[in-house]
């Protein structure tokens, strides 16, 4: 779920060759300071508590930015502002690290955090061959979006008020166990959208879904396809595509996860494989959770957020967004692009 806001995210970065101890902004004793030792353990001090950091490598130097970053792990800011973590030194003799940091997220009141406003690139940036997700540039204005997948005992309460004022819904939803700290889940699209207007007049927001293009009729039963959104109200809304993939990237560019190129059921809970060299296994269902019946979810909040504070961005469960399915991304603009106005003939 997510409503508007604008703001800008700051960007701090930090460089160490494998050879060196030091920050660039060592002349100043309370900047961040980056140290290496010989036997690989980097240490950055002075961050901000609470913000994530992202060590990096790059294989070549060419001017401050000018350089193809590899992203190897992030992490979260201790309490007294320091990161510690092991990089390959035997594996990269030459080359550089850096420390890239993040400022600790916006959150509301209500569990909301605040995903800063941009251009990002979207799609396939690592080569992987998707050939329904091609390189497209977008710009996203600033929106806040749950730091959390919906529970089933958030959605039990919201349809609960629905229920009781004239809405219809296809699926009361599920979860794991039926337990309400488990995401919800066996909801179709149309459920989605018409909980969001519920969740938006239980919490006295103007609804963002209506019936007709006048915008009269709040969305409140039926399956039906021809769905006008209000984009100027301040109520509760599914995610653009857009909005969702620079959401979940977390500041992050390049990178296939939230947290780098490499995925592990330590970072997300997901059907691991032997097949792609960048899932790290182990192989089948998430050790943690795949026992007694499923489906084997993980409770919401299970794993650590990314740099925005977003929590299972990627793993546990699939997630709506407003879009139709196509196959080029931007429409019908780049710049807050909502998708197409009908389903693409090419939907797999």
């Amino acid at each position: 779920m997510k409503i508007n806001q604008n703001m800008k995210t700051l960007f701090l970065t930090f460089f160490l060759a494998p050879t060196l101890v030091g920050s660039i902004r060592a002349a100043n004793p309370s900047a961040p300071t980056v140290t290496l030792s010989s036997n690989g353990i980097l240490v950055c001090t002075n961050l901000q508590p609470g913000s994530v950091a992202t060590v990096e490598f790059g294989a070549a130097f060419a001017g401050l930015w000018g350089n193809n970053w590899a992203a190897l792990n992030q992490f979260t800011a201790s309490s007294s502002g320091t990161i510690q973590t092991t990089v390959p030194v035997t594996n990269h003799p030459s080359g550089y690290f850096r420390v890239v940091e993040l400022p600790a997220p916006t959150f509301t009141a209500d569990g909301m955090a605040l995903i800063p406003a941009g251009s990002f690139t979207m799609g396939d940036t690592s080569g992987d061959g998707i050939p329904n997700a091609m390189p497209t540039s977008v710009y996203v204005s600033a929106f806040y979006m749950d730091t959390n997948l919906v529970s089933y005992g958030q959605w039990q309460v919201v349809f609960s008020y629905a229920t009781n004022n004239a809405y219809n819904f296809d699926d009361a939803g599920s979860a794991r166990n039926n337990a309400t700290n488990q995401p919800v889940q066996t909801i179709k699209w149309y459920d989605a959208v018409k909980w969001c207007n519920a969740r938006s007049q239980k919490a006295g927001l103007t609804p963002v879904y209506y019936t007709d293009s006048a915008l009269s009729q709040v969305y409140t039963n039926g399956d039906t396809d021809t769905v006008f959104p209000d984009w100027s109200a301040n109520g509760y809304q599914l995610p653009t595509e857009a909005e969702w993939e620079k959401a979940a990237r977390g500041g992050l560019s390049g990178q296939r996860f939230p947290w780098g190129m490499t995925i592990s059921e330590s970072q997300a809970n997901y059907f691991g494989t032997n097949i792609l060299y960048y899932d790290l296994g182990p192989v089948g269902y998430n050790t943690n959770f795949d026992t007694g019946p499923q489906p084997y979810t993980s409770p919401v909040g299970y794993f650590s957020a990314n740099a925005y504070g977003l929590k299972d961005m990627a793993g546990n469960v699939q997630e709506w967004c407003w879009d139709w399915f196509d196959q080029a991304y931007g429409q019908p603009t780049t710049n807050n692009p909502t998708g197409p106005a009908t389903p693409s003939p090419f939907y797999p």
